[in-house]
């Protein structure tokens, strides 16, 4: 158990205690830590495609969560940007890590019997080739990019396509994120949103979307939600 205190108000951690069937988990800044290689192959991309002056990267990182064409398009950048931004993440793919207790974490709710999967702004060949170079594929019953939905976060679509996948009804699930948009897409869902604090996200605008409650370490996931009652 952990000996971090999750957080949150009294009303939102019992929204939590509630046992699930289904937990689906954003994958940069919950389960990977890829901001490194995000943010050079950023860099790399916009010297390639748009030359000089400084690259917008803190603008970047306000709408992290979403689809990267979107990303574009809301910042009025290229969209040739993607090619050589998806061409350098997966040549930088080998610096990506796992957060420190994500293992444990999908292990522990593997053994509970709780069905796992992935909603990311990634693609989902991108997303896949990522998990299985860092041995957590197995993990999850289905890996879902935002160019396999009609619409990418924030709208629900993606969380609707895997409760589908995972034949769990939504408030049997629970979503794990560290954007706004994540936590948007599970409320769209009708999911209960959860907010991750242990990567790179600020603080101040997640809790500002009041989620139904706050992980400041991934086996703080393990306290607020108790295994079901009956194994499946």
């Amino acid at each position: 158990m952990s000996s971090h205190q999750p957080t949150g108000t009294d009303d939102s951690a019992l929204a939590v205690l509630a046992p699930a069937d289904a937990v689906i988990f954003d994958l940069d800044g919950v389960v990977v830590d890829s901001f490194g290689v995000m943010r050079q192959a950023f860099l790399t991309a916009y010297a390639e495609v748009v030359g000089g002056g400084e690259p917008p990267f803190e603008e970047y990182c306000r709408h992290l969560g979403r689809y990267f064409p979107d990303i574009m398009r809301i910042m009025g950048l290229p969209l040739e940007l993607e090619e050589p931004f998806v061409r350098e993440s997966y040549r930088l793919a080998g610096q990506v890590t796992v957060f420190p207790g994500v293992r444990e974490l999908l292990t522990a709710l593997t053994a509970r019997g709780t069905r796992l999967a992935i909603a990311t702004g990634k693609s989902g060949p991108r997303a896949r080739s990522l998990l299985d170079r860092l041995g957590l594929l197995g993990h999850f019953d289905h890996v879902l990019g935002s160019d396999e939905v009609p619409r990418a976060k924030p709208a629900p679509d993606i969380v609707l396509r895997a409760l589908e996948l995972l034949r769990v009804p939504a408030g049997r699930a629970v979503m794990i994120g560290d954007a706004v948009t994540d936590l948007a897409s599970a409320r769209g869902a009708g999911v209960r949103a959860v907010a991750a604090l242990w990567g790179e996200s600020e603080e101040g605008p997640l809790l500002a979307e009041r989620p139904d409650a706050v992980l400041r370490h991934p086996d703080d996931l393990l306290a607020l939600l108790p295994a079901p009652v009956s194994p499946r």
